[in-house]
């Protein structure tokens, strides 16, 4: 039986902070009308996700895009080195 949302499966964080830092995010999560725990999950998470997203995502300027661009529409010829292992492959994959 699927778990409900407010059964959703969870996991304890316990962490020792400066009494200062506590009392900022204290005053930041009643400034928004949230809880603290509502504040972390909701700062922590986002942050989480930008610093995976920079991590993950490649991002390029401008002339990379453009030149990315026309290789995939117009591919280079493969060069000695590329066809070998484009042979190497082949045999190893018909070999299974």
């Amino acid at each position: 039986m699927p778990k409900s949302q407010t059964e959703a499966e969870t996991a304890r964080l316990e962490a020792r902070i400066p009494v200062e830092i506590y009392d900022q995010m204290q005053r930041a999560a009643r400034l928004r009308g949230m809880t603290l725990t509502g504040y972390l999950i909701a700062t922590a998470g986002e942050d989480a996700r930008r610093v995976i997203e920079d991590a993950e995502i490649l991002r390029l300027a401008r002339e990379d895009q453009i030149r990315f661009a026309e290789a995939l529409i117009d591919p280079p010829a493969p060069n000695a080195r590329l066809s070998r292992a484009a042979k190497r492959h082949a045999d190893l994959i018909e070999r299974r």
